[in-house]
């Protein structure tokens, strides 16, 4: 009998998101002090450069590698959620985050904040605050404040 391995390795979910980034040694420090991101190792290329880092936040995985200097920027779009977003929010900000919507109650039962991280990576942190049901959010839809809620985060404006 053979011993067949686990279609998804130990600690890891169905989808992990890679980060390419032109600064992996500052973005693994800004997801530490920003997330409480545990490192999980890397190497390093011999010119230097990050060939394969990987931290978890919470229950994912998020690996990371340092972009070639000829590549164009590839940000990532990543949505995290979290106990509780307004303080994960601030926290990020202090840690040098850029506020790109701040923390809005939405009329599916979420709370959902965005950053841009020092590295170009937008962040949406997420709590869930309530079950909402189909009921419930059909009449939210058309209502003016959920609307305009919902308006406001699909906005791209800076927060001053």
């Amino acid at each position: 009998m053979t011993n067949m391995p686990r279609t998804i390795p130990e600690g890891y979910t169905t989808v992990t998101p890679w980060i390419i980034s032109p600064d992996t040694r500052a973005l693994m420090a800004f997801l530490a002090e920003a997330f409480s991101a545990e490192d999980l190792g890397s190497f390093v290329n011999p010119d230097g450069s990050v060939g394969h880092a990987e931290m978890r936040i919470g229950t994912g995985i998020v690996m990371m590698f340092d972009a070639r200097p000829h590549w164009p920027a590839t940000p990532a779009f990543i949505r995290l959620y979290v106990e509780d977003a307004e303080a994960l929010f601030e926290k990020a900000v202090a840690a040098g985050a850029t506020p790109v919507t701040r923390v809005t109650h939405l009329a599916f039962g979420d709370k959902v904040g965005r950053i841009r991280d020092p590295l170009g990576n937008l962040w949406w942190l997420q709590q869930r605050v309530e079950e909402v049901s189909e009921e419930e959010m059909a009449r939210r839809w058309n209502d003016p404040e959920w609307a305009s809620a919902m308006a406001y985060v699909q906005s791209m404006d800076l927060v001053s």
